[in-house]
């Protein structure tokens, strides 16, 4: 959201919670295989730290959303993973864009995917959407249960200070309220006591001290790919 191993118990309770199983399954007209699929327990999980941070989904009429991703050259080997990990609903690869800003003339170079329109995917914008903007659902700690799911959420929008040995999660234009969200998802599922930074012009962030990026790094390492391990204290 921001601009800059398997813990299956957590993932069990999550999918016996009837109302956010009827949303990963959606019933009637939308089972139909051509028009929906169905996501395994690893793909919720990473779509789930995707939505937290930089990806964007987009209505395409009243059920359904595609998935849009963004990343610069540093990170292009990070989204051809993310594609990989969803070979149903992207079936190209991510292309090269360059943009020119019309005042500066300044050239921005990035690459994008971008997904098959499925309703499966709108009623995961439903969950992470309203009036429009993406926000963080109140509920948010019955679906950030796995490792991998803050992985991905650390590999979008997290940063190591090499010197200071701490880290964030920046959040972006989110409300206060919704970073206290965050917040305690971490805290009731992982055991980690971030704090909550007004980091001003660049929105809110979760705080790791020194103690507590030690035991986040621990908690996601062996989810993080290599070209993203440059985020882990060495």
């Amino acid at each position: 959201m921001a601009y800059n191993g398997e813990t299956t118990n957590g993932l069990s309770c999550l999918l016996n919670k009837r109302h956010v199983l009827d949303l990963w399954q959606p019933r009637g007209k939308s089972r139909d295989i051509k028009k929906t699929m169905n996501l395994t327990r690893r793909q919720q999980a990473i779509l789930v730290g995707t939505l937290l941070g930089d990806a964007c989904l987009q209505k395409t009429g009243e059920k359904n959303a595609r998935l849009r991703l963004e990343q610069g050259e540093k990170q292009k080997e990070y989204l051809f993973w993310k594609t990989k990990q969803f070979p149903k609903l992207f079936n190209k690869a991510p292309g090269y864009i360059e943009r020119t800003h019309p005042k500066t003339k300044k050239t921005y170079a990035y690459w994008r995917a971008q997904s098959h329109s499925s309703p499966v995917l709108g009623s995961w914008h439903t969950l992470f959407y309203k009036d429009g903007a993406k926000y963080f659902p109140k509920d948010l700690a019955e679906l950030l249960t796995l490792p991998l799911s803050l992985a991905v959420w650390y590999m979008d929008d997290g940063y190591y200070s090499l010197k200071e040995r701490h880290s964030f999660i920046y959040l972006g234009r989110v409300s206060r309220s919704e970073a206290e969200i965050a917040k305690e998802a971490i805290k009731i599922n992982f055991n980690l006591l971030p704090r909550v930074y007004d980091k001003k012009q660049k929105g809110f962030a979760l705080f790791f001290s020194v103690a507590e990026t030690k035991k986040l790094h621990k908690l996601i390492e062996s989810e993080m790919i290599d070209s993203m391990t440059y985020k882990l204290a060495p």
